[in-house]
């Protein structure tokens, strides 16, 4: 064996950046998106909740996202799905069920507004709407605050590749490229807009807009951590060096219906969504983590547990909670006056 060949390549995560403790971090907070997820869909249909907008299938994308940015000072714009998102950032599965069981107490819109619709000025959260896209502007003008204040943060928004279709997509992206905005815009392209798969919703790209617009496109695999952390972490040093935006296509798929009011089956087969979940990036993450000696089966064990009880407690404390009271319809929806 010659010199060259006997020299160890460290893991990918360390050359990233990324430590053990943070690498095994990022795992369990897609298994905490994929379980919360999973108890949802079936308090839903136990009728303990009425509603949920599933994200499993995506959780990968959003959790290496999250760990690329400064959690402490930049501003977030995400989209209904991104659940491993919030939690990464410092949401709480009890507020996530708060929201999810509509009670007063939730931080996102005091139980006024379907799950999914988060927002936390703690967290720098930027509360998102229904109607699809409104966030991307949104992301836009707290980009811009960022630069005419001379602060070294940004803003990280995503929204679905069905999204990129919309107006106000494309004015988000003209304004952020003609000022060199810092802002990240990332589609989650989860191949369907509810049932419209992506062959009749786009002729090319949702990256390759982003050329159109002044700045980088780049398209990369969602269902890989490591490769999704890089991609963000370069496009966030990039915007605080002052070199404008960047639109980041994370390739995924996903693995629920719409909703709970979806039918999925009614507009793709079930043999594409098995041989999509052979994909899915959690397993991937897990495996990585044991081949280098950073996770074991007995340790999975006991994080599935852990979670299980975790879940069990945000529960039990959301049903116990007060539901919002009548009187407090309008509450926050119009100023005071004084009030900021």
């Amino acid at each position: 064996m010659n010199a060259k060949s006997s020299i160890k390549t460290a893991p990918q995560h360390e050359q990233l950046g990324l430590s053990d403790a943070e690498v095994v971090d990022m795992y369990r907070y897609m298994l905490l998106a994929r379980k919360f997820d999973e108890r949802n869909l079936l308090l839903q249909r136990a009728g303990k909740i009425n509603f949920h907008v599933s994200g499993i299938g995506q959780e990968t994308a959003q959790v290496a996202a999250a760990f690329a940015l400064d959690r402490e000072r930049d501003y977030f714009l995400p989209y209904y799905r991104d659940y491993g998102f919030v939690l990464s950032v410092g949401m709480t599965l009890k507020e996530l069920m708060l929201s999810a069981f509509a009670k007063a107490e939730d931080p996102n819109s005091g139980g006024r507004q379907m799950p999914g619709h988060f927002g936390s000025k703690r967290l720098r959260i930027v509360t998102g709407s229904s109607p699809v896209t409104t966030q991307v502007p949104h992301a836009v003008g707290f980009a811009l605050a960022a630069k005419m204040k001379k602060q070294d943060i940004v803003s990280f928004v995503t929204f679905g590749e069905g999204s990129s279709n919309q107006g106000d997509f494309h004015e988000g992206l003209n304004f952020a490229g003609v000022q060199k905005l810092p802002v990240i815009f990332m589609c989650e392209n989860n191949q369907y807009a509810i049932s419209v798969p992506i062959k009749k919703q786009l002729a090319g790209k949702v990256s390759d807009r982003a050329l159109g617009y002044g700045f980088p496109g780049v398209r990369v695999d969602g269902n890989d951590a490591l490769e999704v952390y890089r991609v963000v972490k370069e496009a966030r040093e990039r915007a605080v060096r002052g070199e404008g935006p960047t639109l980041i296509e994370a390739m995924m798929y996903r693995l629920s219906p719409h909703s709970t009011s979806d039918n999925d089956l009614a507009y793709r087969t079930k043999e594409e969504v098995d041989e999509n979940w052979k994909k899915d990036g959690i397993p991937k993450m897990k495996s990585y983590l044991i081949q280098h000696g950073l996770w074991s089966e007995e340790q999975d064990e006991a994080l599935h547990r852990e979670i299980s009880q975790r879940l069990k407690d945000a529960i039990e404390a959301a049903e116990l909670a007060p539901f919002p009271k009548p009187e407090d319809t309008l509450l926050h929806v119009y100023a005071s006056e004084g009030e900021e």
